[in-house]
């Protein structure tokens, strides 16, 4: 049979077609009327219709075989516009192979890649981030990625076009099983639109509180006649550089002020590394002390109030965490800059009187009270916990102290509690135990840390609505936040020293027993590496109300010191430190068969301290499936925002962090990597 008898029009071709016949059939209708009315009308009117029924006949099959080469002309006619349409369209488009090779594109994906655009080549080559791993996945049919080509910025969006059976059908090209479809690519330019947007952003308004970290302080150092000159001086720097931001300053207090600025404009205040900060410092007309600001900076792209909050929430962290730094906060969460110096310690015992009324209301409210400090604990937490627990015992209250695991440093004063008949048997619970003794008569008292993954008992934390932290660290992003007094200071030497301070508030004439005297002096006395860091007017003033009590100095130096395998572990880290960039030692304690290497961890880094030259020490040691990094510092390096760039904290020239890994090498490698980065920034100088 002829293939051409098998073709056959369909739907309105088909129709208009069959229209001549379907006259046909009309017109034999009205012949047939014509003839019952007239048989000479009908006669002649048979005649035309037999002529007319011949000729649409006749023009049906001869015209049918001309009509399809027409369709078939203009079908290809039809291509050919398409094919320059697409060419032309003003959407990049191109079609893909599913593996990321180009079929096919149009012009305006040719000017896009630059180059000249090449069939059968990968389209990973010309834009290397459109590669096959962007492509949509088996379960979906588009995905879209922002990208970056030729200086313009594009969405490109993906789509699969299913093509079944096109395998059977094409000769020329061959696709796999199961593979049966094209990608095609559109690419959308929204560099315009970015633009626009970042515009928008950048004059968003950054709210701002600048304040004078140690105003009184600074006033008194200078002689009354040149104290106003002096304020003068910071008030017309903290205005110019505001100023020059194209922001307000509007001074709310003596010692505070309030500022305004747009954000692009913060920008370069980072670039600058808030050089305000140091401006003020260099103010000098006869101050003893030089003036430190602390500053709070808010966003929230909603509302200004929202700024503002911000700003204030900034302005409170930049305190507790010692001031002299700035502190950013907005949706996205929070950054630290600056914080170089020690905040001078405040010789006032005001703050410690009111922290430890409000603490004494709160205890005798309750009929339970649950003292914990950090994991791994050391001298300054149990000491701390130690001083709490007597203040629970002098106001009659039921208390507990929670501790998991006795490090080798404890052991031997944890000991005398253990073995003395004045201290009852549940002095020291575990955290289980500690949940299970937990009612709504409890309040729980956090030392020496202030964050919450650190603390012995995570789940109390949840358990307990009363909750108290006194602590020496800065704080950081991670902080327990549902505590209803926090007393936090990161000038004290240690929490012992403020824990000695609450105790000569908490009670009128309170009295330590002998042990108690000496945990809490141990831990003031191993915070500050015997009295040589941190110390100061009210570290010694706690060290004598200790002395008072019966502490035993001789005692306390004696229990702390090293067994020999301990002296030796500790002698070979120091063995293999290595100095980098010249003024930092890096050492590394591994496999150490001993009780607590990350205690012998931290002596080490205290002692490569002595060393010429070095401006920061770093001990990394194995412990329990984790490498623990100690970091010590004199007073040039900030260790602790070296630290919190790897997750841990501390104190500015006592900090230390953890990786959760046994990898000791890539762990140094990291820190490396970190104080590099830092030097780069600006964060740290050397």
């Amino acid at each position: 049979m002829n293939k051409k008898d098998n073709i056959h029009f369909k739907g309105q071709l088909k129709l208009y077609m069959q229209w001549p016949a379907i006259m046909t059939i009309l017109l034999i209708i009205m012949n047939i009327w014509i003839y019952m009315v007239n048989q000479s009308a009908g006669f002649l009117m048979s005649a035309f219709v037999i002529v007319y029924a011949v000729i649409a006949f006749i023009l049906y099959f001869y015209n049918r075989s001309l009509l399809l080469a027409n369709l078939v002309e203009f079908a290809a006619q039809y291509g050919g516009v398409q094919d320059i349409l697409l060419r032309e369209l003003s959407v990049p488009y191109a079609i893909l192979l599913d593996d990321g090779k180009i079929l096919w594109g149009n012009s305006q994906f040719a000017e896009i890649i630059g180059n000249g655009l090449r069939p059968d080549t990968y389209l990973s080559k010309y834009i290397p981030a459109l590669n096959r791993s962007v492509f949509p996945k088996e379960e979906d049919k588009s995905t879209s990625l922002e990208v970056t080509c030729q200086n313009r910025d594009y969405v490109a969006e993906f789509y699969k076009v299913p093509i079944e059976g096109f395998s059977r059908k094409e000769e020329v090209l061959q696709i796999p099983e199961g593979k049966e479809y094209f990608i095609t690519l559109y690419m959308r330019d929204v560099t315009s639109l970015n633009q626009a947007r970042a515009e928008v952003e950048e004059q968003k308004m950054v709210a701002g509180l600048i304040y004078i970290d140690n105003y009184d302080e600074v006033i008194d150092s200078v002689e009354e006649v040149r104290q106003s000159l002096l304020i003068a001086l910071i008030d017309r720097k903290i205005n110019q550089y505001v100023a020059t931001m194209d922001g307000i300053a509007k001074k709310l207090e003596k010692d505070r002020y309030f500022i305004v600025i747009k954000k692009k404009f913060f920008q370069y205040m980072e670039e600058d590394h808030f050089s305000l900060m140091d401006d003020v410092k260099e103010i000098s007309i006869g101050n003893k002390i030089p003036a430190t600001l602390s500053i709070g900076l808010g966003f929230s792209g909603e509302k200004y109030g929202l700024s503002y909050n911000y700003a204030r929430v900034a302005i409170d962290l930049a305190l507790a965490r010692g001031g002299d730094q700035v502190v950013v906060k907005s949706m996205e969460g929070i950054k630290y800059y600056g914080g170089k110096r020690e905040q001078t310690a405040k010789n006032t015992r005001v703050k410690a009187r009111v922290k430890a009324e409000a603490m004494r209301e709160f205890m005798i409210a309750k009929d339970q009270i649950l003292v914990m400090g950090h994991k791994l604990g050391d001298s300054d937490s149990f000491g701390a916990a130690v001083g709490i627990y007597k203040i629970a015992r002098t106001l009659e209250k039921k208390a507990h102290i929670v501790i998991n695991e006795v490090t080798m440093s404890l052991r031997p004063i944890y000991n005398e509690f253990v073995n003395s008949e004045k201290f009852p048997e549940d002095m020291f619970v575990s955290s289980q135990e500690a949940l299970r003794l937990v009612d709504e008569n409890t309040m729980v008292i956090v030392v020496d840390t202030n964050k919450p993954n650190l603390t012995e008992c995570e789940e109390l934390l949840t358990q307990v609505k009363t909750i108290a932290v006194l602590d020496h660290h800065r704080q950081g992003s991670n902080v327990i936040e549902n505590a209803i007094l926090s007393y936090i200071e990161p000038y004290a030497s240690s929490t012992c020293e403020m824990v000695a301070e609450v105790l000569q508030y908490i009670a009128d004439d309170i009295k330590l027993d002998t042990i108690e005297a000496n945990s809490i002096y141990a831990g003031i006395m191993i915070d500050t590496n015997n009295f040589m860091n941190r110390t100061g007017v009210r570290t010694f003033e706690a060290a004598a109300f200790l002395r008072r009590n019966g502490a035993d100095i001789t005692y306390v130096h004696k229990i702390f010191r090293d067994d020999l395998e301990s002296y030796r572990a500790k002698a070979d880290i120091i063995g293999n430190a290595e100095i980098y960039r010249d003024c930092f030692i890096i050492a590394r304690g591994a496999g150490m068969e001993i009780e607590s290497p990350t205690i012998v961890g931290a002596q080490a880094a205290n002692e490569l301290l002595n060393i010429k030259e070095v401006k920061a020490a770093f001990v990394l040691t194995e412990y329990h499936g984790k490498v623990y990094v100690s970091a010590r510092s004199i007073d040039e390096v900030n260790v602790q925002i070296i630290m919190e760039r790897i997750g841990g904290g501390g104190h500015i020239n006592s900090a230390g962090a953890q990786f959760e890994n046994e990898d000791l090498e890539g762990d140094i490698d990291t820190l490396k990597q970190v104080i590099d980065d830092m030097i780069e920034g600006g964060d740290i100088e050397v």
